[in-house]
């Protein structure tokens, strides 16, 4: 369950779980012609609590409309339900708040072809690479570390055994892969050279790739299985080496789930 408390007129109105109205509204606006698109900011107002009340009368047949929507509730399910199947581009802009309508549009066809083709495949595994993609990319705003790398230098744990390996083999993709070694093992898995320049830095300015060698770490570290799991600490430790970011890690799944999950 996603919605955790009341959403609408006397409603407990969560930030938070206005948000999550105002998403599922959006996402069902072909049923709201003409309303317009609420702006997702969690703030409850007259727009939000109109919405409701034309959802409840339109769609689930409510002749005097509560303008609140309880978890578990009927205006609830009907607003899930309403939902394309699958992840489309509006369920992918929800998942990453602050992203740009175009950062969406050039990531999502990658994603879905390299997700299959890596196993991401089931929902729960699908909402927690897009909730530990979502963070480590800063909502796709980055694809590059933005530090130099140079903090990187003679690590010979990641395989930066030459002069000038931290600058070059900084972290790059979505969720960033970082180290000669892993450059290496990922050109290597896709019978590809990323350790010459430029083709270094393709793992972050080409869309597919950047999409793709994240696919291959998440595949090749066995976060398929502790996704299957739901173990989330289990997966930032991974990814991260510890739990930073893990608060709004935890955010994005849960969004994610309340999407993508039935």
């Amino acid at each position: 369950m996603c919605l955790v408390k009341s959403v609408g007129e006397k409603g407990i109105n969560r930030k938070e779980d206005v948000r999550i109205v105002q998403i599922l509204l959006n996402l069902n606006i072909g049923s709201l012609i003409p309303l317009a698109f609420l702006k997702e900011d969690g703030g409850i107002g007259k727009a939000t609590i109109g919405a409701i009340a034309l959802f409840q009368t339109r769609v689930v047949g409510i002749a005097t409309p509560t303008k609140l929507i309880e978890p578990g509730s009927e205006t609830y399910q009907r607003l899930k339900a309403g939902l394309d199947p699958g992840l489309t581009q509006g369920k992918l802009l929800a998942i990453m708040p602050g992203a740009t309508v175009s950062a969406v549009s050039r990531y999502f066809q990658p994603l879905i072809d390299n997700m299959e083709a890596n196993g991401i495949t089931t929902p729960l595994r699908t909402a927690h690479f897009l909730a530990q993609l979502g963070h480590e990319s800063g909502s796709f705003r980055f694809s590059e570390e933005i530090a130099s790398g140079a903090a990187y230098e003679g690590r010979e744990d990641l395989g930066n055994t030459s002069p000038g390996d931290g600058v070059r083999f900084k972290g790059r993709g979505l969720i960033q892969i970082t180290g000669r070694s892993n450059y290496a093992a990922y050109g290597a898995a896709r019978g590809q050279d990323y350790l010459t320049k430029p083709r270094n830095t393709l793992l972050a300015s080409d869309p597919r790739i950047a999409v793709d060698c994240s696919c291959w770490f998440w595949a090749t570290r066995g976060l398929n299985a502790l996704a299957d799991s739901d173990n989330v600490n289990g997966i930032t430790r991974r990814i991260n080496g510890g739990v930073n970011g893990l608060a709004d890690r935890v955010a994005r799944l849960a969004r994610a789930k309340c999407l993508l999950l039935p």
